[in-house]
């Protein structure tokens, strides 16, 4: 018994020591994994490529930074037609697998488009499996009269149009089916009794696009994406150049749904019929229509616009997931543009992808925005939320992003401009970024290189390029985090698509970014997002049809297996509401759940058995009998949970205990993830003044900071259960809550401010690389652009200058001090007496230097790049010829012929004034 007391007792005193060490365990990054890093997609122009060149970049790109490759092949450079490779064939799966093999020795990965350019489509897609579109022809004919002409298409090039239906109309409403009286060449053989009868045809058309920016051997029409037999044949010639083997890639992609006028395919008649349960060969005069008020007509195109998202979701979107998944790849997907509910299509994918195009406004001091840079429609973090609603709601770990597509005009985009555009993609829930990205180019092509007509150049050809991996060190340090764990969201809103399908105007419905102020800005659920985001509210959307699957558990809402459960759903003020979602709500309360109405839903949407579906709806509503309480809220207690309804659904909340984080009263934005026992904030500071202040949390505990500009982390101060924390303008940090004590050493805050020190000593500046050519050193008694020096050759200079000079420190007593370039054309890396501190690639341009310093003589050497700008200026207004590309040349942001002649030049170098301050 005594030695089994022993051992029990040296057992448990390992376990004693065990917590205790975990207790003490000291808080670090995480590893920094491949997909944590940014990753970038890859256009291979004209598919020429080989060993050699592919070899290099790989390497550069991964000494850069990025983790990752998605290979999208397009339109070749005029000249090298020789070198190119024809998409899929042998030669180019060579290359494929030589790719495969050499970025994963790397450490990196390949994703791979699933064709060229984009969308969908190649020489495989004959006109029968082509992108269709609805044609519908009029004509008249009075009682006895027959038609004097054939019931045939009469728009040009439309040899594959098939006649599918043939109604015709009376005078007093009557309906008459009568395709079945077309002869074989066309000619009617019917006439109407009495009266004048309108006669409507519906043809299935051919849309007749071909693939843009297609690569050699992508050539080809656009593929028909809502039928299955169509998308498989399109496949198949994937799965025959795979011989059906996995090749390594870890994703496929699809870029944003682009298929123009593509309203129909020849099995919709069908489809509708099956699944809306009614006839639409009989509303063909109403699809043709222009009245943009009936409600008739809108109900109609609800419907309609109902089957076409099946058709998109069944036959493209699951059938091209279950393809990949066949060769062991993941899909990713950018279902924004598509004419279907977004977050099913999203949903559906292994990783939703969403996409940013233009520029934002911040108020970040110093952060250039030229006015010519400014896009119809800033880009809308609600609408990157589709993307990560349906990742977070599915359990899926990942949700990307196209990021910096079109955000400055071509050669002027700065790192400190890309920096706020990924954190507010962060802030929505995007933890994955791709850049738009990067253009291949062999050694031997002339500078810039071959360049891509909508991208930021994000290739080792760009001036700023050796600076490159202070952008993608900050982004694989927030992505190490925002990556781990799971969203700690604990509101799930209802995204009432049926208020945006039911409109008369049109007939497909493409909810693309560009058009978000048409089909999002406007409704009430984007203005509840937009309020609870602004109150310091954390929240996904939820479609109809995951509604529908989840589950309650514990009184919360469990969307999927691996998804972090909801403590309550918001159903927004919506006009149309199924009656099958209301119930399922309904069912979730009785189950357990709270829902918060902001209004009861009006209507049932769609036309086919309406009065029976509004009685069923209104029969649901009448037994939600509220009672209001002081507060204005009324509550409907329903099983084991409760349904409120509240047009101020922030009170309703705060009733229930789902308080904001106060925190964004600062103007702060935030975004949580729960990773282990740890909640992390990731805040950032996008207004115009600098924070100091203490903040609350909602989770409480001891609190890390961890800087994922710089790396450094140490524990924060508290006081009344608030966290001290200090964050400039254009700055991000985060917060780590957790229970146990950290062993990491104290934050140091910078509180008291001693006189700056300006660095006002001769400078010296010496050009180490870039063109035309290297202009001779300067001496420097004051920083200024270099652009303003007396050599004309620093006028059209893209390149890299280092400056050096010297400084006294007669006392070096503070606890810290802090390095401030001021003004940088566009990024610094910095060495204090011979040790490097870093790449200073953003604003505000600031590091701490106090373990760099001596008291004494010190010696600072800055180098400094700048934009790719003034170079192309230059070759433009030389007639020099650097761009000559098959199928689009080479445009400017607004699409027209690029020219940068007439350009201002660029201010370049280190501005300042350098200054060093002390903090006691």
């Amino acid at each position: 018994m005594l030695k089994k007391r022993i051992l029990l007792f040296l057992s448990l005193s390992a376990a004693v020591q065990l917590h205790a060490q975990q207790a003490a365990k000291v808080v670090a990054w995480p590893k920094i994994e491949q997909q944590m890093k940014p990753w970038t997609r890859w256009w291979w122009m004209g598919n020429a490529v080989d060993e050699k060149n592919l070899g290099l970049v790989l390497q550069k790109y991964k000494d850069a930074g990025l983790g990752g490759v998605e290979i999208t092949p397009i339109y070749g450079a005029v000249g090298y037609e020789k070198q190119y490779l024809q998409f899929l064939s042998p030669q180019w799966m060579d290359i494929l697998h030589f790719t495969v093999k050499k970025a994963n020795a790397l450490g990196m990965g390949v994703d791979m488009n699933t064709g060229t350019g984009w969308p969908f489509g190649g020489p495989q897609v004959k006109p029968e499996n082509a992108a269709t579109k609805l044609i519908i022809q009029d004509y008249e004919l009075k009682a006895g009269e027959k038609l004097n002409e054939g019931i045939k298409v009469k728009e040009a090039k439309q040899d594959f149009a098939r006649l599918q239906a043939l109604t015709a109309y009376g005078p007093n409403g009557e309906t008459e089916n009568i395709l079945g009286a077309v002869q074989q060449d066309g000619t009617l053989n019917w006439s109407p009794k009495s009266g004048t009868w309108k006669i409507y045809a519906a043809f299935a058309g051919k849309t007749r696009q071909m693939v843009k920016r297609a690569a050699p051997g992508g050539e080809g029409f656009t593929l028909d994406h809502l039928d299955r037999q169509s998308v498989n044949v399109y496949l198949k010639r994937f799965t025959d150049a795979f011989g059906n083997q996995p090749q390594g890639i870890r994703s496929f992609f699809n870029d944003s749904y682009e298929v123009y006028g593509a309203t129909w395919t020849p099995t919709f008649f069908e489809t509708f019929k099956k699944n809306r349960g009614y006839d639409l060969t009989s509303y063909i005069k109403d699809l043709a229509g222009k009245d943009s008020t009936s409600v008739q007509v809108a109900r109609l195109k609800s419907d309609y616009r109902e089957t076409m998202d099946e058709l998109l979701l069944d036959n493209f979107t699951k059938n091209w997931k279950d393809w990949a998944h066949g060769l062991h790849s993941l899909t990713k997907n950018q279902s924004h543009g598509s004419p279907g509910n977004l977050l099913d299509l999203y949903g559906t994918v292994d990783i939703p992808e969403t996409e940013i195009f233009g520029s934002s406004a911040f108020g970040i001091p110093g952060l250039r925005r030229d006015q010519e840079d400014i896009r119809n429609v800033d880009p809308d973090p609600i609408m990157g939320m589709f993307a990560s609603s349906a990742a977070h709601t599915n359990g899926k770990n990942l949700v990307s992003s196209e990021t910096f597509t079109w955000l400055t005009e071509h050669f002027k985009t700065s790192y400190s401009q890309c920096k706020p555009e990924a954190e507010k993609l962060f802030l929505s829930g995007i933890n994955h970024i791709f850049y738009h990205g990067t253009t291949n180019s062999p050694e031997n092509v002339p500078w810039p290189g071959w360049l891509f007509y909508a991208s930021v150049e994000m290739n080792p050809n760009n001036s700023l390029w050796p600076h490159a991996k202070g952008l993608n060190d900050y982004i694989a340090r927030c992505q190490s985090i925002l990556q781990a764990g799971k969203p700690d969201n604990e509101i799930l809103i209802y995204w009432p698509v049926y208020d945006v399908w039911n409109q008369a105007k049109g007939l497909d419905m493409a909810l693309k970014v560009h058009d978000v102020d048409e089909w999002l800005h406007p409704s009430a659920f984007y203005k509840l997002a937009t309020q609870l985001s602004k109150s310091g509210c954390a929240y996904d959307f939820a479609s109809d049809r995951l509604l529908g699957r989840t589950k309650v558990l514990n009184k919360t809402l469990q969307t999927a297996e691996n998804a972090s459960p909801y403590r309550v759903l918001i159903v927004p003020s919506s006009q149309m509401m199924r009656s099958e979602t209301l119930d399922n709500i309904v069912q979730l309360a009785e189950d357990g759940a709270t829902v918060i109405f902001q209004e009861l839903p009006q209507d049932v949407p769609g036309l086919n058995n309406l009065e029976n579906r509004r009685a069923k709806l209104k029969s649901t509503l009448a037994t939600l009998t509220f009672k209001k309480g002081s507060d204005g809220i009324g509550v409907y207690p329903a099983g084991k949970g409760k349904i409120l309804l509240s047009s101020n659904v922030q009170l309703a909340l705060s009733s229930i205990g789902i308080n904001r984080e106060a925190l964004t009263d600062t103007g702060l934005q935030m975004i949580k993830r729960k990773v282990n026992n740890a909640t992390y904030y990731y805040t950032v500071n996008h207004t115009a003044k600098d924070i100091d202040t203490y903040l609350p949390l909602n989770t409480p505990g001891n609190v890390t900071l961890l800087d994922p500009q710089s790396g450094a982390i140490g524990t924060a101060v508290l006081k009344d259960h608030k966290v001290h924390v200090q964050i400039k303008s254009g700055e991000a940090l985060f917060l780590m809550v957790a229970q146990q004590q950290p062993q990491n050493a104290a934050w140091r805050y910078l509180n008291k401010a001693g006189n700056p020190l300006t660095l006002n000593q001769p400078w010296h500046l010496h050009f180490t690389s870039g063109g035309p050519e290297l202009p001779a050193d300067q001496q420097l008694d004051k920083l200024v652009s270099w652009t303003d020096l007396k050599d004309p050759k620093l006028e059209a200079f893209s390149g890299t200058g280092v400056y050096t000079s010297e400084f006294n420190l007669p006392v070096k007593n503070a606890k810290e001090y802090v390095l401030n370039l001021n003004q940088v054309d566009e990024s610094a890396k910095v060495w204090i007496n011979g040790q490097e501190l870093g790449i200073l690639w953003s604003i505000p341009f600031e590091a701490r230097i106090g373990k760099y310093l001596k008291p004494g003589k010190n010696t600072i050497k800055i180098e400094v790049v700048n934009l790719m700008a003034n170079r192309i200026r230059d070759m433009d207004r030389k007639k020099v010829q650097w761009r000559n590309y098959h199928e689009i040349n080479f445009v400017n942001i607004n699409y027209k012929p690029f020219d940068a002649a007439n350009w201002a030049v660029q201010p370049s170098g280190l501005v300042g004034p350098v200054t060093i301050t002390p903090f006691f």
